[in-house]
């Protein structure tokens, strides 16, 4: 007669009881403890629409997801927060390179709503490679009422942050830069205070001692506060 599969019963297993002959009076055995580590969701995308509509920005939620060589980030960012009405109060971007429409995305969302305050890291090599055609098409399109500043290190991070009024703080991270490219490519999308806290005191460092715009003093706000 043929073996039978069993499945195995972790019940038979005397876990932490007595056991005749042990003198410790315990099993060697040790129950494992449960993981209270938060789920991931492990996704395969090619268009940057579908993984907008299908990732909820979630308290704690948390995504790795690889990317066709056809996905565009900057895509992404623009879908993912019309889709799922996101209102950053700040966002900030880290990118080797970007291109026009990257800038038009951005540009749309602040015009629209959808980001209050934009801050954008690109690399020195972008900087200086784009100093006369793209630098100034960014400040033209995303430098308007006070809300961007543009700052150009020697950095090759991908990074994307942003905090909304309900409280959430999100990352993404990985190794795509916001322009399209042929490779395939990773992101991890997660919502964590902790991570986004630690991120920014970087960038914010960044921000200080690289950024490329003096910000005007509004003077309105000033005079009305002087004289409440």
């Amino acid at each position: 007669m043929a073996n039978e599969l069993k499945q195995f019963n972790f019940d038979k297993l005397s876990f932490g009881k007595a056991v005749a002959g042990n003198p410790m009076g315990k099993s060697r055995y040790i129950k494992p403890p449960i993981s209270k580590t938060i789920p991931e969701r492990r996704l395969k995308y090619k268009f940057a629409e579908e993984l907008a509509r299908d990732i909820k920005p979630e308290l704690g939620m948390r995504a790795f997801v690889f990317l066709d060589g056809t996905f565009v980030a900057g895509d992404f960012i623009e879908a993912w927060f019309v889709e799922h009405h996101i209102i950053a109060k700040e966002l900030t971007i880290s990118t080797l390179s970007l291109n026009p429409n990257n800038v038009d995305s951005l540009a749309n969302l602040m015009e629209c709503g959808y980001i209050e305050s934009l801050n954008l890291i690109v690399s020195d090599y972008f900087y200086s490679h784009e100093r006369q055609t793209l630098v100034p098409y960014i400040r033209e399109k995303l430098d308007k009422d006070n809300r961007f500043q543009f700052a150009a290190a020697g950095t090759h991070c991908k990074l994307t942050l942003f905090e909304t009024h309900k409280g959430a703080k999100v990352v993404i991270h990985g190794s795509a830069n916001l322009r399209s490219s042929s490779n395939i490519e990773h992101m991890t999308i997660e919502e964590s205070p902790e991570l986004f806290d630690f991120i920014m005191e970087m960038q914010r460092t960044i921000l200080e001692k690289y950024k490329t715009i003096n910000k005007a003093v509004r003077y309105n706000s000033i005079w009305q506060a002087d004289h409440k």
